[in-house]
């Protein structure tokens, strides 16, 4: 049977989602975890590999289990078997061609940048030494980002993605007394294209640069550009992951919060 999970998880002490021959990977944890009440080696599937230092409050994983624990023992095994950084946060029973990777239509992520440098905040925040930066100028520029275009020059160059065409849906931005905080969503992201696009507008508020800035990076379609700046990892949250709804509705479904409640 497969099975699609809702995870999150705190991604500082992580080299991110994509286990590798070092270093201790989201994906490697989880299938150690899966591994102790399987008891054997089951591949997880993602929708999405996060970065080093990335967050997410709502990652979605796929993979097969065929043994005799009910979807509440699972979720129940998984708490006991994961590390404090990682709570899978629901399970669904799924058709067996669900792949949470490619049926995946829309991603969403939140992008907090801090106005200073915060000792408590460091690994849940986006720092930009020495800009001034200013709410009204990012907004404008923003707004030259929405629709479909070739993100080429906001993407890190990957010769594995040929395609560079993501469709812009939503770039929000607002502030508080201590952050910018940026909402994107998009039917898919490049390698790095959040935490670029957010030191884009951030480097386009510092010089002064008119909003048309933008329209001349996405004609050039190079990703390297001296205005393009890299936002540090810690502040970015992968938040959703929609999948058409055919593929859900109806199909048997825990969250461990509402098990935790009963139990009460």
């Amino acid at each position: 049977m497969r099975y699609l999970i809702k995870i999150a998880y705190d991604g500082t002490d992580f080299i991110g989602w994509q286990k590798q021959k070092q270093g201790r990977s989201v994906q490697t944890t989880m299938e150690n975890a899966l591994e102790q009440f399987c008891q054997h080696h089951t591949p997880i599937v993602a929708a999405g590999r996060t970065d080093t230092g990335v967050h997410a409050l709502a990652q979605y994983a796929h993979f097969e289990y065929e043994g005799n624990m009910t979807m509440p023992q699972m979720l129940f095994a998984f708490r006991r078997w994961l590390p404090a950084d990682i709570k899978v946060l629901q399970i669904w029973q799924v058709e067996a061609n669900l792949s949470a990777r490619y049926q995946a239509y829309e991603r969403q992520y939140k992008y907090i940048l801090s106005k200073d440098a915060d000792p408590f905040n460091r690994n849940f925040a986006g720092f930009l030494p020495h800009l001034r930066i200013s709410l009204n100028p990012m907004l404008e520029a923003a707004a030259r980002l929405l629709g479909k275009h070739d993100f080429s020059s906001f993407g890190r160059l990957n010769p594995e993605v040929p395609n560079h065409v993501c469709d812009l849906k939503e770039l929000s931005i607002c502030e508080d007394e201590f952050n910018f905080t940026f909402h994107v969503r998009a039917d898919r992201f490049l390698h790095n294209m959040v935490r670029r696009i957010v030191g884009t507008l951030a480097n386009v508020s510092h010089f002064d640069l008119p909003a048309t800035t933008i329209d001349k990076l996405l004609a050039d379609q190079c990703p390297r550009q001296n205005l393009v700046t890299t936002a540090p990892a810690a502040g970015l949250y992968l938040v959703s992951v929609k999948y058409p709804t055919e593929l859900l509705d109806g199909r048997p479904t825990y969250k461990f919060d509402d098990l935790r409640k009963r139990k009460t």
